[in-house]
C-alpha cells in the first residue's frame, strides 16, 4: 500500500470518529464501545517510536475480552497481526507481560502448562497453581485448547513428566469433576479414617476424594474434617490443594510474594498470576497480600521491578 493511500486509511478512520462523536459521547469513558474504539486508533501509531505508555494506556484498562477485539480490529484495518508488532518492537520482561495480556485466558493457561513441561526439567508449581484453582469448566476448556492449539494429550504429558501420587493428582484434576455438597461429611470421615484414624495412610483415598472434588465441595469436606480433628490434615502433598480450598487469595498472596522475596524475582510467576487473576479476585489477594505482609502489593512490585514493566505491573494492579 502507498504511502497515500495509507494516509487516506487513517483519515478515512478518524472522519468515521467524527461522523460518531455525538453517538461515542453517550457511553462513559471506560465504557466498551468508548475504551476500543481509542484503542483502534491509539495502537497503531505506537509502534513509531516506540511509545511503550500508550501501549501500557491501553492494555491495562481493558478487559481480556476487549484486548482480543482490539487484536483482531487491528488486523481487519491495518492489514498486520498485532502480536508479532508487538513482539518485534518489545523485550525483557515488559514483552512477556503484554503478550500475556493480549492472550485469551484460557489459551495463556494451556500455554502456561506447556511451557512448563516442556524441555528439560518440570514446573511442577506452575502445574499446581493452574490445575489446582481453576474451575471445572475452566479446566474443560484448557485441556481442550491444549489438545487444539498443541497437538498433544495434556495427560500423556503429566504422565511423562511426573510420577507417582503427585502424577495422579494432576490426571485427577484434569477430569470432569461434579459437585454434591452431601457428600462432604462422608468424605470427611473417608479421609479421618484414611488418616489419622487408623495406623499409616492410605493415599488413595487422600487422591479419590481430594482430586475428583470440585473446590466449593473441597472446601465443605475441609470444613467438616475439621470437626473431627484439629492436628494436621493430609500429606503434604495435598497442602496447596487444600490451602486453595480455604483460601485461595491467600495462596496467590504468599505465591506472590516468594516471587519476588530475596534476590531475583521470579517474573514469569509474577506476571502469570497478576494476568490471570486481573479479572477474577485481584482484589481479595491484595487485601490478602496486605494482611499477610503488612505492605502492598503494590509497594512490593514497585521495589522490586523497574521501567515499563513496573509501570504495567502497576498499572494493573493499582494501589
Amino acid at each position: 500500500m502507498s504511502k497515500i493511500a495509507e494516509i487516506l486509511k487513517v483519515r478515512s478512520f478518524h472522519s468515521l470518529l467524527l461522523c460518531n462523536y455525538a453517538q461515542v459521547q453517550q457511553y462513559k469513558m471506560h465504557s466498551f464501545g468508548g475504551t476500543v474504539l481509542h484503542s483502534y486508533m491509539t495502537l497503531p501509531f505506537c509502534f513509531q517510536g516506540t511509545d511503550e505508555q500508550a501501549i501500557i494506556n491501553v492494555v491495562a484498562n481493558r478487559s481480556n475480552d476487549q484486548r482480543q477485539k482490539i487484536k483482531a480490529a487491528f488486523k481487519t484495518m491495518y492489514g498486520k497481526d498485532l502480536i508479532k508488532d508487538l513482539k518485534s518492537e518489545l523485550s525483557g520482561n515488559v514483552e512477556e507481560l503484554i503478550l500475556a495480556l493480549f492472550m485469551p485466558s484460557t489459551y495463556y493457561d494451556a500455554w502456561s502448562l506447556r511451557h512448563a513441561m516442556k524441555g528439560a526439567g518440570t514446573q511442577e508449581r506452575v502445574l499446581i497453581e493452574i490445575l489446582c484453582t481453576r474451575t471445572n469448566q475452566e479446566i474443560r476448556e484448557i485441556v481442550n485448547c491444549y489438545k487444539s492449539e498443541f497437538g498433544r494429550d495434556i495427560e500423556e504429558d503429566i504422565r511423562s513428566d511426573t510420577s507417582g501420587h503427585f502424577e495422579r493428582l494432576l490426571i485427577s484434576m484434569c477430569q470432569n469433576q461434579t459437585v454434591d455438597y452431601q457428600k462432604a461429611q462422608e468424605d470427611a470421615q473417608r479421609l479421618y479414617q484414611a488418616g489419622e484414624g487408623k495406623l499409616g495412610t492410605d493415599e488413595s483415598c487422600f487422591n479419590m476424594v481430594l482430586a475428583s472434588r470440585s473446590f466449593p465441595q473441597l472446601k465443605a469436606t475441609v470444613e467438616a474434617y475439621s470437626r473431627h480433628t484439629l492436628v494436621e490434615l493430609i500429606l503434604t502433598i495435598y497442602f496447596i490443594a487444600v490451602q486453595c480450598a480455604l483460601n485461595r487469595p491467600a495462596f496467590f498472596a504468599e505465591r506472590l510474594y516468594y516471587s519476588m522475596k530475596g534476590a531475583g524475582t521470579d517474573d514469569s510467576t509474577l506476571i502469570r498470576i497478576v494476568v490471570t487473576r486481573s479479572e477474577i479476585d485481584l482484589v481479595q489477594i491484595k487485601q490478602m497480600f496486605t494482611q499477610m505482609y503488612q505492605k502492598t502489593l503494590a509497594t512490593m512490585i514497585a521495589s522490586d521491578t523497574s521501567g515499563d514493566y513496573r509501570k504495567l505491573l502497576l498499572a494493573i494492579v493499582g494501589q
